[in-house]
């Protein structure tokens, strides 16, 4: 059985749930919050180092065949559209109200990729992007929580 601190770890790691789904699931199952908190933090900011070095050689090796070539086309051309006007303009802050913003297609991994896409410096994206996700664990805790009380939990 896998104890769930590593559910809350790997749901908080994944693009598509991230801390967005780490912090209910975890409180949902009753883990203390501070540990669920410290986990979803951790397991969201972990890929992130991950995406920022490795994604051009991987990028390189899959646009060697036409269908992967296409597949990363459209997701880059979405990502530099959804974030070229704020990212250009004001860098830092757009970084980070990015990652903040708890909703589909923001947070860390679709940050990472803009920073990626945009050319920004390692290290200023690491720390931009890590601040948007202690600003986005902040959000979704206060509405886990106001979920909570108004479900009368």
């Amino acid at each position: 059985m896998i104890p769930l601190w590593i559910k809350v770890l790997i749901i908080s790691m994944l693009p598509f749930s991230e801390l967005r789904g780490g912090i209910p699931y975890g409180v949902a199952v009753g883990l203390p919050f501070w540990q669920v908190w410290l986990i979803a933090v951790i397991g969201n900011f972990i890929p992130v180092p991950f995406i920022l070095l490795f994604l051009q050689p991987i990028e390189k090796l899959a646009r060697k065949w036409s269908f992967f070539d296409r597949i990363i086309d459209r997701v880059f051309e979405y990502t530099r559209r959804k974030t070229r006007k704020s990212i250009e303009r004001w860098e830092s802050i757009a970084l980070i109200l990015f990652v903040a913003i708890p909703l589909p297609v923001t947070g860390a991994w679709t940050g990472s990729l803009a920073a990626y896409l945009f050319g920004l410096e390692f290290k200023k994206s690491i720390i931009c992007i890590f601040v948007g996700i202690l600003i986005a664990s902040l959000i979704v805790a206060m509405a886990t929580f106001a979920g909570i009380k108004f479900l009368g939990m």
